[in-house]
């Protein structure tokens, strides 16, 4: 029985304990190595009495990271990951709610505002001294609904919600992704997301799980689509899961043009809409490799729906998000909660099953508005999750993504999807990237283009009169966020 994320470790050790584990530049760990390490830094961590109790992490993209992320879980406690260029602000805010009792980092860090907490630093790493006991100790009491992490997401207050993950979610998730797209230990990752970003977790445990190897690609190399796609020829890489707008800037370039990756078997993505129109050119450079949109918010450990591209999409269309994952149920409510069966009718996404947080950390007020009884019955306690997101089925039961709630606006008596003129927007051939932006009761349309364009008679072509922006504004790159999503606050900044 898996209780503990760390078991998928030990089986791979014992499998192959020699074989490459994580490789960051230079630097690579095997299983057995990094078995040892986390040993020893979660020994440390026990010597402090701590047990079920928040640790803060704040350290740079690296195998470090991952090593204490494991030493955290082995020691019977929970992490939260902050990188080190994280500012100041928000690293007092994200203190406040958590108040660690351990913070994890480099010597050089400089913040005051640990002073009264313990302090463990990755350059002790291999200092530190195993306890046989006291790690036996931490396994045999350990419960599988132990919170695994809490990572931080944007509060619309401008205060951080912290959201709860445990173990027993991300295992099942784990147990899912790996049978879902057949991982074996041969599976070569190049992992993109941030190592405090959601989507990251199918790379770490998927490969911990598999005896996979993970390449940790540093987020800089990202702004140059030839030097990234060269490494994942050079390493052979099979799989990556990747956000939409990497995928989409790497189209754009035309990087993929005359593209041979014969190992590149599995491309999978999540974190926003993906068009259809980049998508397309990737399908047709890489004619032989399974493509997949996952979709699914932090709230519920990463994924809870999928499509495994089977058909040829138009550059106009939406793709769909497709079913639910196993252990996962999909229900679509309307504005009054009365659950939509039929295709074609709009509505808003709820999840319930294993993979829901365990609630918002320390904000019992915020939990209780977005993890709801489930509105079908009221005879014992039955939580969904209320994902914000607009959704509707289609004529194959698949659901489709319009985009965020909080992007559904009503301007002159009518509701309008800006998710849904983007899509169109994305579908005209010169246009790279677009997003819709709702101030001031207008919609103003910022698109990424190598000339300006005619857009609003293009759209008059394929939208009703009352969703065309009333404003155009050509931008020569989008602002990505730290996750790898258009920053859409800049956008509003410049209206």
């Amino acid at each position: 029985m898996i209780r503990n994320i760390c078991d998928f470790l030990d089986i791979s050790v014992a499998k192959n304990p020699n074989k490459i584990a994580f490789v960051s530049g230079e630097n690579s760990i095997s299983y057995a190595k990094f078995d040892e390490i986390t040993n020893r830094v979660a020994s440390q961590i026990l010597r402090l009495n701590l047990k079920n109790e928040p640790v803060l992490i704040i350290l740079p993209k690296s195998i470090e990271v991952l090593i204490a992320f494991l030493a955290v879980a082995k020691s019977g406690n929970f992490y939260t990951l902050l990188d080190g260029a994280t500012p100041l602000d928000r690293i007092e805010q994200v203190k406040n709610i958590l108040n660690p009792k351990l913070v994890i980092t480099q010597k050089n860090f400089k913040f005051d505002c640990f002073d009264e907490c313990e302090m463990l630093f990755c350059d002790d790493f291999n200092k530190f001294d195993i306890d046989e006991n006291l790690l036996k100790i931490a396994r045999d009491t350990h419960i599988d609904t132990n919170l695994l992490y809490v990572f931080f997401t944007s509060g619309s207050t401008g205060v951080p919600k912290g959201v709860s993950i445990s173990h027993k979610s991300v295992i099942d998730y784990t147990f899912w992704v790996c049978e879902t797209f057949k991982f074996s230990s041969d599976e070569i990752l190049a992992n993109q997301a941030p190592f405090y970003f959601d989507n990251s977790i199918l790379d770490i445990f998927s490969t911990l799980k598999s005896g996979a190897t993970l390449h940790i690609l540093p987020t800089s190399i990202f702004a140059f689509p030839s030097k990234v796609l060269s490494y994942l020829k050079e390493h052979q890489i099979s799989l990556i899961f990747w956000v939409p707008s990497v995928l989409v800037y790497f189209a754009n370039t035309n990087a993929l043009d005359g593209l041979r990756l014969a190992s590149l078997k599995k491309v999978l993505f999540c974190g926003e809409i993906m068009p259809n129109k980049q998508l397309n050119v990737w399908r047709k450079t890489l004619p032989n490799t399974l493509f997949a949109n996952l979709y699914g918010p932090t709230e519920i450990t990463d994924v809870c729906a999928y499509y495994i591209c089977d058909r040829d999409f138009s550059d106009d269309e939406l793709l769909p998000i497709g079913k639910a994952c196993k252990n996962t149920e999909l229900l679509v409510f309307d504005d009054e909660l009365n659950l939509i069966k039929k295709p074609f009718i709009k509505g808003e996404l709820y999840v319930r099953g294993t993979s829901l947080s365990l609630g918002y950390f320390a904000n019992k007020q915020k939990t209780k508005e977005a993890f709801i009884q489930n509105p079908l019955h009221n005879n014992y306690q039955d939580i969904l999750y209320k994902t914000g997101d607009i959704v509707a089925y289609n004529e194959f039961d698949e659901l489709i993504c319009y985009g965020r709630m909080d992007a559904q606006i009503k301007l002159n008596g009518h509701r309008i999807e800006l998710g849904e003129i983007e899509t169109i927007t994305n579908s005209h051939k010169e246009v790279l990237n677009s997003a819709c932006i709702f101030k001031n009761s207008d919609i103003t349309l910022f698109y990424e283009a190598k000339n300006e364009l005619n857009l609003k008679s293009y759209l008059a072509c394929k939208l009703p009169n009352y969703m065309i922006p009333k404003k155009f504004i050509l931008v020569n790159k989008f602002v990505l966020n730290q996750n790898g999503k258009i920053d859409r606050k800049v956008l509003s900044g410049l209206i």
